[in-house]
C-alpha cells in the first residue's frame, strides 16, 4: 500500500530561471499558483507595480483555497528572493498538512514579462540562501 502525502513544492529563482516551467511538470497546471498570474487580463500580461502586494494575496488567497480542499500536489512558483517571503505558505503547510520541498531554480531562460536587466540583476545581488 503506497502512502500518499500532500506535497506543497516551493519553488523559488529569478525571472527567466525556469521556475514555471519546473513547476508544470511537478504538478497538474490548475494546481500551480503564481503571484503573476494576477496579472493575466485576457490573456495577456499586464503588470501594474501598485498591484503587486494585491497579486501575492491572491496567490496566497489560492493556495489556501486548494489546501481547504485537499489538493495536491501543489506548486507556488515566486522569485522568493528574501526568505521571509515563503513564510506564510510554511505555516499553511503546517497548518493544512503539507509536506514542502523548497526548489531554487538558477537557470537563465530569458523572462516571459520583459523585466529589465538591472532588476534582475539587484534580485541576484539580494538573494538569501
Amino acid at each position: 500500500m503506497e502512502l500518499v502525502r500532500k506535497e506543497l513544492f516551493i519553488i523559488r529563482g529569478c525571472p527567466g530561471s525556469g521556475k514555471s516551467t519546473l513547476a508544470k511538470k511537478l504538478v497538474d497546471e490548475h494546481l500551480l499558483f503564481e503571484a503573476d498570474m494576477y496579472f493575466m487580463k485576457d490573456g495577456k500580461y499586464q503588470y501594474d507595480k501598485d498591484k503587486v502586494g494585491q497579486a501575492h494575496g491572491w496567490c496566497q488567497m489560492m493556495v489556501t483555497h486548494a489546501m481547504e480542499d485537499s489538493m495536491y500536489p501543489i506548486a507556488v512558483a515566486n522569485t522568493f528572493v528574501k526568505r521571509w517571503e515563503m513564510d506564510c505558505y510554511y505555516r499553511l503547510a503546517k497548518t493544512f498538512g503539507y509536506r514542502v520541498t523548497e526548489i531554487t531554480v538558477s537557470g537563465d531562460y530569458g523572462n516571459v514579462h520583459g523585466v529589465p536587466v538591472e532588476v534582475v540583476q539587484r534580485m541576484k545581488a539580494n538573494w538569501e540562501v
